[in-house]
C-alpha cells in the first residue's frame, strides 16, 4: 500500500477575469452622451474622491497679459484677421470644466490613465465660432431604437441571400421584450421554405448580434452562446451552463466540483463569471419613447480636408470621467472615458474616410459599408463597432446623422460602375417622387427603368419595398385629378 504524503506544486493557468473595469468600459461605450452626462452627474453626488473643477481653476494667466498679446497681434497683422480665424480652428479646444480627483496625494497617473493622444486630431476653439447655424430644437428630437430595429439593421449588413433575410426578419420579429424567440424555429424555416440545417445557422449568426444572445430559445441557450462568445475560450464555464445550470441555480458547488473533477476554487471563478452574463439580452431596448440628443460628435469641413471634433463645448455638456466611490475605481473609470472618445474617435475618423463624398455631396453620393468593413479599419471586433454607432449622433456639413446611419447595403449596378448604398438609392427613389408630375405620377416599373439609366439594377419589388420604408403612396394613390 502506497504511502501517502503532501506535496506543493505550482500550476500556471490562463483565466479571464469579467472584472468591474471591463464592465464599465462596454457600459460606457454603450452610453449616448447624455445618458453619460446624467451618470456622471450622479457620480459627482455621490462620490467623495472627485471634485468639479471650473473655470477659475485653469484661469491662472493674467487677463492684462493675455489681452496685450492679443492686442500685439493685432497691431502686427491688421490685414491678417481671416488668417488668424483659420489658424485658431486647430488651436486646442478650452474645457470649461472637468473632473478631477479629490486627493492630496501625488499620484502617478502615468501609470494608471492612458492619456488620450489627439495630435492627430485637429481640435477646434468652439462650435459656434465655426458655424452659427447649429441644429434647431426640432433637429434634436429622436427615438429610441428597438431591439428589432437594433438586430434588423445588423442583418441587413450581412451577405444572406434574401429567403435568408426573410427567415432572419422573422426570427427576430417574434422575440419577446426580454429577446427570446417565443415561437418553433421550425414553424419559421416551414414558412420560408428554408431547410431546418440552415435555419440554425441563420439563428447561430442572429444569436452573435448585439446584444449578445438574443434570439436565444431558453436561459440555457442564451447563457451558452455568452460562453462561447468569451476569448480566450472558457470550456469549464461552456460545461457548466450547459450541464449543471440547475445545481448552479441550488449554489451546489461541490457537486459541479466533483462531476468535472476540477477544484471548487475553479467552479467558483467560473460562477462569478456567469452571474456577469445578461439573461434577458432585450430588456435595455425600450420602444415608444421619444428623447432629445445632441451629437457627440462634429464633423467640419476646413479647405479640402475634415475635422473630427469630440463635443466638448457646453458646460452643462462636457465629457465627465465616470468615477465610483474609491481612488482605484475612480483611476480606472477615467480611462474607460478616455478610451471611449479614442473608440468613438477611430470609428468615426474610417467612417469620414470611407464616405468622403457623402460629406461633400450629400446622401446620394453614399458608399455601400458594412461593419466589417470599419472593424477591419481600426481593428475592433464587428459587435464594438456596433455598440459605439448605436445612439451615437455626427453633426455633419450636410445634416445630422446617427452614426449607424453610414452603413448600408449595396444595390446591384451594371458591370464596371461604382456600387451604389440601399440609402442613396432610396433618396434618388425619394427626389423622382417630389420632381414627378402629379396627373401622370412615376409608377415603380417606371422608377425600376429611370434607375437601370442611372447603371443601377434593382428589381421593382426592391423598389416597393423603399417606397414603403419612405412613407410614399403608390402611383395609384398619388395621382391628383384636378
Amino acid at each position: 500500500m502506497a504511502a501517502l504524503e503532501i506535496k506543493q506544486s505550482l500550476k500556471l493557468s490562463q483565466q479571464l477575469v469579467m472584472t468591474p473595469q471591463l464592465q464599465q468600459a462596454i457600459k460606457l461605450l454603450q452610453l449616448n452622451r447624455m445618458e453619460l452626462q446624467e451618470v456622471i452627474n450622479q457620480e459627482l453626488t455621490e462620490n467623495p474622491a472627485l471634485e468639479e473643477i471650473g473655470e477659475e481653476s485653469e484661469a491662472e494667466t493674467p487677463e492684462g497679459e493675455a489681452s496685450a498679446s492679443s492686442d500685439a497681434e493685432t497691431r502686427q497683422d491688421p490685414e491678417g484677421e481671416q488668417k488668424r480665424d483659420e489658424e485658431a480652428l486647430l488651436k486646442p479646444m478650452p474645457k470649461e470644466e472637468k473632473l478631477a480627483l479629490n486627493s492630496d496625494e501625488t499620484f502617478n497617473w502615468e501609470s494608471y490613465v492612458e492619456e488620450f493622444d489627439s495630435s492627430h486630431a485637429p481640435s477646434l476653439p468652439s462650435m459656434r465660432e465655426i458655424n452659427e447655424e447649429l441644429p434647431s430644437f426640432e433637429n434634436a428630437l429622436t427615438k429610441t431604437t428597438s431591439l428589432e430595429e437594433h438586430l434588423n439593421w445588423q442583418l441587413s449588413m450581412t451577405t444572406l441571400t434574401d429567403a435568408e433575410k426573410r427567415l432572419g426578419e422573422l426570427i427576430i420579429g417574434n422575440l419577446t421584450e426580454d429577446g427570446y424567440l417565443n415561437v418553433t424555429l421550425e414553424e419559421l424555416a416551414q414558412e420560408t421554405e428554408v431547410n431546418i440545417e440552415d435555419a440554425e445557422e441563420i439563428l447561430k449568426i442572429i444569436h452573435n448580434f448585439d446584444p449578445i444572445g438574443s434570439a436565444s430559445r431558453n436561459l440555457k441557450e442564451c447563457l451558452l452562446v455568452q460562453a462561447k462568445f468569451l476569448s480566450p475560450a472558457q470550456p469549464l464555464i461552456e460545461k457548466i451552463v450547459e450541464n449543471h445550470l440547475n445545481d448552479l441555480e441550488k449554489k451546489n458547488y461541490q457537486t459541479i466540483a466533483r462531476a468535472l473533477n476540477v477544484p471548487i476554487s475553479d467552479i467558483m471563478y467560473a460562477t462569478k463569471v456567469i452571474l456577469e452574463f445578461e439573461p434577458k439580452p432585450g430588456r435595455s431596448f425600450h420602444t415608444g419613447d421619444t428623447y432629445y440628443i445632441t451629437p457627440d460628435i462634429y464633423v467640419y469641413k476646413i479647405g479640402e480636408e475634415f475635422a473630427i471634433v469630440l463635443n466638448e463645448e457646453d458646460k452643462n455638456n462636457v465629457t465627465k470621467e465616470y468615477v465610483q466611490e474609491k481612488l482605484r475605481s475612480a483611476v480606472w473609470l477615467i480611462r474607460s472615458i478616455h478610451n471611449r472618445q479614442k473608440t468613438i474617435y477611430k470609428v468615426t475618423e474610417a467612417i469620414v474616410r470611407r464616405q468622403k463624398e457623402f460629406f461633400i455631396k450629400g446622401i446620394q453620393s453614399l458608399k455601400p459599408m458594412v461593419l466589417r468593413d470599419v472593424a477591419n479599419d481600426i481593428g475592433m471586433h464587428e459587435s464594438t463597432i456596433s455598440r459605439v454607432t448605436t445612439n451615437k449622433f455626427v453633426h455633419t456639413p450636410v445634416g445630422i446623422y446617427e452614426l449607424k446611419y453610414f452603413f448600408n447595403s449595396s444595390v446591384n449596378t451594371t458591370p464596371g460602375t461604382e456600387a451604389v448604398a440601399s440609402e442613396a438609392v432610396k433618396d434618388y427613389i425619394r427626389h423622382m417622387v417630389l420632381e414627378e408630375d402629379t396627373k401622370n405620377p412615376l409608377s415603380d416599373q417606371r422608377i425600376v427603368e429611370i434607375l437601370q439609366s442611372k447603371n443601377i439594377e434593382i428589381a421593382r419589388r426592391t423598389v416597393a419595398k423603399y417606397r414603403d420604408v419612405l412613407g410614399i403612396l403608390s402611383s395609384g394613390k398619388r395621382k391628383k385629378v384636378l
